[in-house]
């Protein structure tokens, strides 16, 4: 670029955003080559070029998070010991992943006591599920709505309203994939423990 700028960096889950005045710059990281880290600087080449960028102390676990981003599923905390359902449209790719990292998995069908639920929703009619699929979790488990990105008949605003009329609380939004998000529903604090009578 041969330019120096006082900018405003952002380092999402695989893109490195970069804004100073006009320049706009996203950088994925799989799109960086030369990647180092040393005095406080994060250095990389790109289709733009050569960039520096003073991060002082935070060069270094910018530099190892772009080297070793975190995978979808640790993204989504799955550990090994879940059961977990799978229903609607889900990539598959994501199951089979699902599949290898939960105890128990259940795949078009609800089981009961479900650490997690994964709705694979593309309609604003799907989301009419999540009532239901609530009172299959466990009080502390999670309802995770995925929603293909940039559809007008799904918004995060839609999914939001649904989980909130459902009496469930949004927690987490994580990029799913490059088209779809997926946001983390859980039961509220307040409402998992019935008061003892």
């Amino acid at each position: 670029m041969g330019r120096t700028h006082r900018a405003k960096v952002r380092l999402e889950s695989n893109v490195l955003q970069i804004r100073a005045g006009d320049v706009k710059l996203d950088v994925p990281f799989k799109d960086m080559s030369g990647l180092t880290a040393r005095n406080g600087r994060l250095r990389f080449t790109c289709q733009a070029g050569a960039v520096g960028l003073s991060l002082g102390a935070a060069a270094a676990k910018w530099a190892d998070k772009i080297l070793n981003p975190p995978s979808r599923l640790s993204k989504i905390g799955v550990k090994p010991g879940w059961r977990a359902s799978v229903v609607g449209t889900v990539d598959p790719e994501f199951v089979g992943e699902l599949k290898e990292a939960a105890e128990t998995l259940s795949t078009g069908r609800v089981m009961k006591e479900a650490d997690a639920i994964f709705l694979g929703a593309t309609r604003a009619t799907d989301l009419d599920r999540v009532a239901a699929l609530k009172q299959s979790l466990k009080p502390d488990g999670a309802l995770w709505i995925i929603r293909p990105k940039g559809h007008t008949d799904i918004t995060e605003r839609l999914v939001m309203d649904a989980g909130k009329a459902a009496g469930l609380v949004d927690v987490k939004v994580v990029r799913f994939s490059p088209t779809h998000s997926a946001l983390k529903f859980v039961i509220p604090l307040k409402d998992r423990k019935k008061p003892k009578g």
